[in-house]
């Protein structure tokens, strides 16, 4: 018990209480701007190139619109596991992510607590009697931000009593004395709430009670601050969790992270005086319990700002460091899904965006099967027919976790009306690969037939039969190349050789009935022709059901900007 006169498990409750509103918040705002942003965020994230200066901003942007630090982290790694972000760019954006969590404490040094109902109530009703989605989720930021400063009003109610307290003054004076304390008390907090920006604002409502009614505050900055750094150490331990059983690249982006934070707090702890002294310099003057929430969100805004300033130039001496920290080389993986992250499925655009490129991959291996069909049926190579049946294996593999994936993300998100007709979309497109992937089956096992009964093709079907692989495969490139970067052209293209195609077989057929009728052909091999000439037909129906996706998915994006910019427009 802290003292006879302070009910502690009422403070307990009510500091978890609030705790638990100010984190939900939190998240909602952070949902919120991500529904607003849209598929931005997804290209937000597509801007990062090699120059680790445009990833510090980027990190910046994406962390101030998700409001965790954690989270882009473990975006970040789940990127570098699928290959598509390198090590030095994940630091890069790492050292943004941690400046872009600050503005959760600055957000809550504002002193609007007394607002916070009426907040909440304006956000609610746009929340709920708007029809334009753009209000509906601006309207869910204003009631999450309300929300937030209930949280932190509850927190402060709880806190009241301790400014009282002898047992807890005594405790935050030992604080006061032993930096290392503080530092294990930051680390140890952050650790279990598992969000830096809970823990810190946390710390602001408790720097902020007061003690007497001179304006004295119950802790000072001086002995907030190695607090403030463990929290900093802290937050990385949510990275090396999401790191583990992830790639190699990407447990070097989670310690990476940690070497930062880590090297960072320890140093400057060598420097609390002179740091204390430059934040009391910037932030403004006044009583304790009025600016030293300011004065604990200037100091984590600094601190990451310096900290990313030192590091910055050692890029690639960071890289180094966590090579030889995480030693190894990567792996290979041919089986089994590279782009997947369930950690994503909470990030829509994203997860869309990984699974595209999953069923990019997909289709990639469907091509492969093709052309070792092309090989099996025309060289009469079982090898090449074995080859076939290994990756329809594959194929299939990928579908069952494509699908699930996507169904995962429908069951767990709130996806907004466009992203429910992307993700349907790219469903279908996983059965239209899976099924390229069985007529190419298909072909391998009228190839194996060809070569147990030894059917003889003459010269012409032979080279028919090439011309038409090639007809196909062209086809399949295309839609390949269109499915990945979303390109119309390409796609609109792919569907232009339908039709030649679907003439391609008549002639075939044609020609072959032609030939048998001379008696230039075995009447067995001309049935194994016609069912081949319909595998690659079939084969190309497919593809133009993925060109069309493609299409509809572009046509989608360009029909919903022009929603919002309608709805976005001021009544006349």
């Amino acid at each position: 018990m802290l003292s006879k006169n302070i009910d502690t498990m009422g403070m307990i409750f009510g500091l978890a209480g609030g705790l638990a509103l100010f984190i939900y918040g939190m998240n909602l705002m952070g949902e919120g701007l991500q529904k607003a942003a849209g598929e931005k965020m997804r290209r937000i994230l597509e801007v990062l190139t090699k120059n680790s200066l445009i990833a510090i901003f980027v990190g910046t942007l994406v962390t101030s619109i998700i409001q965790s630090s954690s989270a882009t982290t473990v975006m970040v790694i789940g990127f570098v596991s699928a290959g598509l972000m390198t090590l030095p760019q994940a630091i890069g954006v790492i050292f943004g992510a941690n400046i872009g969590t600050t503005v959760t404490a600055q957000i809550v040094a504002f002193d609007i607590g007394e607002y916070a109902y009426p907040i909440a109530a304006v956000g609610f009703l746009l929340m709920f009697l708007s029809k334009r989605r753009s209000i509906k989720y601006f309207g869910q930021v204003i009631f999450s931000f309300g929300v937030l400063f209930i949280g932190l009003n509850t927190m402060s109610d709880a806190m009241k009593p301790l400014g009282q307290s002898k047992v807890f003054s005594n405790i935050v004076l030992r604080l006061g004395k032993s930096p290392i304390l503080g530092l294990l008390v930051g680390i140890v907090g952050t650790g279990i709430v598992q969000s830096s920006s809970a823990f810190i604002a946390v710390l602001q409502n408790l720097a902020s009670t007061p003690v007497d009614e001179a304006g004295n505050t119950l802790m000072n900055l001086q002995t907030a601050l190695p607090i403030l750094f463990g929290s900093n150490i802290g937050t990385t331990v949510t990275a090396l969790l999401a790191s583990i059983g992830a790639s190699i690249n990407a447990k070097r982006a989670a310690v990476a992270h940690t070497v930062f934070n880590v090297l960072g707090s320890l140093i400057i702890m060598f420097f609390i005086p002179p740091f204390a002294k430059l934040i009391q310099l910037i932030s403004p003057a006044g009583p304790g319990t009025e600016i030293v929430s300011r004065q604990i969100a200037n100091a984590h805004t600094g601190f990451n700002l310096i900290n990313t300033i030192i590091w910055f130039p050692l890029i690639p001496v960071l890289a180094k460091i966590v090579n030889i920290l995480v030693p190894g080389k990567e792996k290979h993986v041919e089986k089994g899904v590279l782009y997947l992250d369930k950690r994503m499925l909470n990030n829509p655009p994203i997860a869309m965006n990984l699974a595209t490129k999953e069923l990019t991959r997909m289709a990639v291996t469907a091509q492969q099967m093709m052309q070792s069909a092309k090989k099996s049926y025309i060289f009469s190579d079982i090898d090449e027919a074995k080859k076939v049946h290994e990756y329809e294996e594959t194929v299939d593999k990928l579908q069952c976790e494509i699908i699930s994936y996507l169904s995962t993300m429908l069951s767990m998100s709130a996806l907004t009306s466009r992203q429910s007709v992307r993700l349907t979309g790219l469903m279908h497109v996983a059965n239209d690969i899976e099924r390229i992937g069985d007529y190419c089956e298909n072909i391998a096992e009228s190839a194996e037939i060809k070569e147990q009964e030894n059917l003889p093709f003459s010269d012409e079907a032979i080279k028919e039969i090439k011309s038409a692989f090639e007809e196909v495969n062209g086809m399949v490139d295309n839609t390949i190349h269109a499915l990945n970067d979303g390109n119309v052209e390409l796609a609109i293209k792919a569907l232009s050789k339908e039709k030649d195609i679907d003439e391609l077989e008549k002639s075939l057929r044609s020609r072959h009935l032609e030939r048998l009728s001379k008696g230039l052909c075995n009447p067995l091999s001309a049935i194994s022709f016609v069912e081949l000439v319909h595998n690659l037909e079939r084969i190309a129906d497919h593809c133009t059901n993925i060109a069309e996706a493609v299409i509809e998915d572009y046509k989608g994006s360009i029909e919903d900007n022009i929603e919002n910019n309608i709805e976005d427009m001021p009544s006349l």
